[in-house]
């Protein structure tokens, strides 16, 4: 079996995550930590050695892990700004790429990645977006019942964060809540998954009618609630909204509707299936609620891929597996990932047309927003000039 050197960099919380699913695969290891705070990539080096691997060796910058170490893949978890730049350093090393959510946060850096990525798969290499929630169980269910028409004709969805982050969580870090650097707020930073995956399940969006707002938090940049109103190529309309000012703190919330079924997905968990095909004959309908239907829909996907098994993780990384699974799968067979760049962008234009939208307070097209025919638009704002009733 040939083993791939991993080099993950970033040596924050969420890249103890990807060194647990990376030692837990057989084909990989990790072999760099990269982060120019030496304490941290140390820490997450010993955490590799205490989770039974080999020291991987420490590096400040990715340019020097490329040259010092055999990295086949690049695993990029460091601020949402830096992703694309870092990205594509890799890529220009030859190696493939798995990116933590967003792209990034400005759609211009996002384009020259997308750009670049699709040179990068003349020669074989793969890049993947770190959007591990539409790899859920659940949401691969409801994501394979929509694809064969169960649901019917598709017709409305819903998404809610409704969150809870007080003043010291953004006063911990000095890049929280910034637009230079988290790019935007509740939206951008907490809601980008829910975005991801209602675009997963309803397909391409059309337009964006949005609003922004910092109204929870006493001295924040950007928004801490923001809603939307977003029409898909199939007709459907779907509200969402995405918010850190909901105490003490609520659940992530999708539900998706159409003219034979619908299914409500909660904190990653199916709660309710309905299609007509569940039921047939004349047995009674349950309405899908969870220990049911629903139980048995997720049962039917939650196995690793041609293998009949479950995945060997067990806790939050089970999705980050499952990513992983099938960036390497589309490693082997040379397909695009099903978390794609292009897939990042597009998340990342529709939460840019909200912003933009909020702004301009008008709906705006997300094909103009990818073309950038909006990149001049000042949504940057200083929101703590709207926390007030009439502030506009």
């Amino acid at each position: 079996m040939t083993v791939t050197g991993v080099a993950v960099v970033g040596a924050g919380v969420i890249a103890a995550t990807h060194l647990k699913v990376v030692q837990a695969r057989p084909d990989t290891e990790l072999v760099a930590v990269v982060d120019p705070v030496t304490s941290a990539a140390e820490a997450l080096a010993d955490a590799a050695v205490a989770a039974g691997g080999r020291r991987p060796a420490v590096f400040a910058s990715l340019q020097e892990a490329l040259t010092g170490t055999d990295i086949g893949l690049v695993a990029i978890t460091t601020p949402s700004f830096t992703h694309a730049d870092l990205a594509l350093t890799a890529l220009d090393a030859g190696c493939h790429v798995v990116v933590e959510k967003p792209v990034d946060t400005d759609l211009v850096r996002g384009r020259r990645l997308l750009a670049r990525t699709a040179q990068a798969a003349e020669k074989g290499q793969v890049v993947s977006v770190m959007t591990q929630n539409r790899f859920a169980p659940a949401v691969t269910a409801v994501r394979e019942a929509i694809d064969k028409g169960r649901f019917g004709q598709l017709t409305s969805a819903t998404g809610t964060l409704a969150w809870w982050r007080d003043d010291a969580y953004y006063a911990s870090a000095g890049w929280r809540g910034t637009w230079e650097f988290d790019g935007g707020g509740a939206l951008m930073n907490q809601g980008v998954h829910t975005v991801d995956v209602m675009l997963s399940l309803l397909g391409r969006p059309v337009t964006v009618s949005g609003v922004a707002r910092m109204v929870g938090h006493s001295d924040l940049l950007v928004e801490d609630v923001a809603a939307a109103i977003v029409t898909f190529e199939s007709g459907a309309v779907a509200t969402l909204l995405a918010t850190t000012a909901a105490f003490p703190e609520n659940s992530t919330r999708i539900q998706v509707h159409g003219t034979k079924g619908s299914a409500y997905l909660q904190d990653g968990m199916l709660e309710f299936f309905h299609a007509d095909d569940a039921h047939p004959g004349d047995a009674p309908r349950s309405w899908g609620r969870a220990g049911d239907q629903a139980a048995r829909e997720v049962e039917a996907v939650d196995l690793l891929p041609d293998r009949g098994q479950p995945f060997p993780l067990s806790d939050s990384s089970v999705a980050h597996a499952r990513q992983y699974e099938d960036v390497f799968d589309a490693i082997r067979t040379g397909r695009t990932p099903a978390a794609s760049v292009e897939d990042g962008v597009l998340a990342l234009a529709v939460i840019t047309a909200v912003y933009v939208s909020s702004v301009l307070g008008r709906p705006v097209a997300v094909a103009d927003v990818l073309a950038g025919e909006h990149d001049d638009v000042p949504f940057r704002v200083d929101h703590r000039q709207m926390n007030t009733p009439s502030g506009e």
